[in-house]
């Protein structure tokens, strides 16, 4: 028997929609990373984007286990010398909380200019809207 290699025409992308209320941010990314990926296909190939579009709303309210909402922080930098820049979870879910679950799912992904395509699948929403329901999303329940 063969080995199953995908060609872009055996491809179909699917719309998921997520609701992150009250869920762990490490869990929740591994899956959303696992499903970005395509590896929840029979159609799986390492080399060809296989995954699926997924849509997170309510990314403001997720939680971290411990103390990590005061001692996690987030780097980064300018490209300047000595322009690296700091930030505590509590902080960046403020501000910025979509950036917190991209950040945590990307580096998940592969690195590179497949990982790069990948991420780009990922719509992340503050809010409980979203612009998205031309696509149909269908519910994903993730524990």
């Amino acid at each position: 028997m063969k080995t199953f290699s995908a060609k872009p025409s055996d491809i179909t992308h699917e719309w998921f929609v997520v609701d992150a209320e009250n869920k762990i941010l490490g869990r929740m990314a591994t899956k959303i990373a696992h499903i970005l990926r395509g590896k929840h296909k029979p159609i799986f190939t390492p080399h060809m984007d296989t995954g699926d579009f997924i849509v997170v709303t309510n990314v403001e309210k997720l939680v971290v286990t411990g103390k990590k909402t005061l001692q996690k922080l987030y780097y980064r930098h300018t490209g300047y010398p000595g322009g690296i820049y700091s930030t505590t979870f509590e902080k960046l879910l403020d501000k910025h909380p979509e950036r917190i679950l991209i950040k945590a799912v990307q580096g998940m992904l592969p690195k590179g200019p497949l990982g790069y395509a990948m991420i780009k699948k990922l719509k992340v929403y503050a809010g409980n809207t979203h612009p998205h329901t031309a696509q149909q999303p269908k519910t994903l329940n993730i524990e």
